[in-house]
């Protein structure tokens, strides 16, 4: 059977109106709530650890980058297949299996006795990640069928992000004093929480198709050999062969996934879905978003411990203010998109970041911590203003049968992004240049990126207003 056209919402299949109680509904939402808390808080939390683990278990920055990006690196390269699996199995059975499994590896992460142990864990937990953060979307959209009560549902969703983010670095600060370990197992009573909960969730619909294992393996090898190649730049240089290899790898396999993908009978990122402009532009946010999201915070906590002394406690408290302020605003953003429409959100969030980046790049090196705290907050603002509109709008565009598959294709530009701003920024303060003229640059990259993306965010059509 081939996947359906991409069709307007209003012309989409049925959304099933009963498939949830209201109680149920609360569940599966508290549910996703918890699953996306966790997912963001390891994306997060290993940043302002970073010399710690270094510390106990040794290797250099490109061994940090693997701690980080063995994380990202799977979740990218598996979203789509990820996708594909919760419209397949179910969404609320996808979600259950996936956070098992993270709390799993979660726990492996903490008990790692050596840097070689902990980037396989966080390899797992990526995986894991990747079957949760499409089945979590989709079980909201099954359990809201109306796409203002889903927009808001959306919005509560982003608040585990939101305080994900904001509690990472002050809890990772703190119990980095008593072991980096402890940043690991905290993710443990969480997911059994969600356990719980899903239990009282009822059954989610699913559709059996095949999976696509050409189009799993393609991804999977690009998204290794490009992300290998990123970051041995830093050391070895453009010229070396094996970074040479890895990008010649990398695009043959690129080339070879979007083939799969055109001619396979049950791709897993379906190329029509991109004959919606909303689903190209939500991509492209994803991906320019996370970019500096992510990409910030690796290179500020390493900066502010390595280079002007701080300990993880003190970096913590400099992304405070940022982090706060996006939490606080997350609960608004629905009602934010309603009134003033997602296309204005997404590209004054994003315009807001751009600046942030922009003027930490042109801060000087005498420039006082509290100063850096404060032009972080623009980025802050920009998570609650870009994410859970996208989101819900990209939601809204496609059938409920292809929910899973949008998310996951959505997800995997953010992922993407992140993974390579994590891997080009380490490589670049590998360089001789210095540590401080690597993240001026890092940051340029980045606002550059976010401006970029603001000027495709135009492209959105605007969204009613009540």
């Amino acid at each position: 059977m081939h996947h359906a056209a991409l069709t307007r919402p209003d012309a989409a299949p049925t959304r099933p109106t009963a498939q949830a109680t209201p109680a149920g509904a609360g569940a599966a939402l508290a549910a996703a709530v918890l699953g996306f808390f966790v997912i963001t808080f390891d994306a997060v939390v290993v940043n302002v650890a970073l010399p710690s683990i270094r510390h106990d278990v040794g290797g250099g920055i490109t061994g940090l980058q693997w701690v980080v990006d063995g994380y990202t690196l799977m979740f990218a390269a598996l979203l789509l297949s990820a996708g594909s699996l919760a419209d397949r199995i179910g969404a609320r059975r996808a979600l259950a299996a996936g956070m098992t499994v993270f709390a799993a590896a979660s726990a492996a992460c903490g008990l790692a006795p050596t840097l070689g142990t902990l980037v396989a864990a966080r390899f797992a937990q990526g995986a894991a990640a990747a079957v949760m953060m499409p089945a979590s979307m989709a079980l909201i959209g099954h359990a809201y069928p109306d796409p203002r009560r889903r927009g808001r549902a959306v919005a509560i969703w982003a608040m585990g992000g939101a305080v994900a983010s904001s509690s990472a670095p002050v809890l990772g600060g703190l119990l980095t004093q008593l072991s980096w370990r402890w940043i690991f197992f905290i993710n443990l009573p969480a997911a059994a929480t969600a356990l719980l909960l899903l239990a009282r969730t009822p059954r989610s619909p699913h559709r059996r198709v095949p999976l696509d294992w050409t189009g799993q393996t393609t991804a999977v090898v690009a998204m290794g050999a490009l992300t290998y190649g990123a970051i041995e730049t830093g050391t070895a240089g453009f010229t070396a062969p094996p970074v040479i290899t890895a990008f010649a790898v990398a695009a043959v396999a690129i080339a070879a996934f979007l083939a799969a993908q055109a001619r396979g009978r049950h791709p897993m990122m379906p190329l029509d879905l991109f004959r919606s402009r909303t689903v190209s532009v939500a991509v492209v946010i994803g991906f320019a978003f996370i970019v500096g999201y992510y990409g910030l915070p690796f290179v500020i906590s390493l900066y502010l411990q390595q280079e002007r002394g701080l300990s993880a406690l003190a970096t913590a408290a400099a992304f405070l203010p940022m982090m706060l302020i996006g939490a606080a605003l997350t609960p608004f953003s629905a009602r934010l998109a309603e009134r003033a429409g997602t296309r204005s959100l997404a590209v004054g969030g994003l315009a807001l970041m751009a600046t942030g980046l922009l003027l930490l790049a042109l801060l000087p090196a005498s420039a006082p911590v509290w100063a850096i705290a404060a032009l972080m907050i623009p980025v802050g603002l920009a998570g609650p203003l870009v994410m859970p509109p996208v989101t819900a709008v990209l939601l809204n565009a496609v059938p409920a049968h292809r929910a899973g598959v949008a998310s996951g294709v959505f997800n995997t530009s953010r992922q993407v992004g992140g993974a390579l701003a994590v891997a080009v920024f380490g490589a670049l303060l590998t360089q001789p240049a210095g540590f401080l003229t690597a993240m001026r640059e890092s940051l340029l990259i980045a606002a550059t990126v976010a401006l970029t993306a603001a000027a495709v965010g135009t492209l959105l059509k605007p969204t009613p207003h009540p």
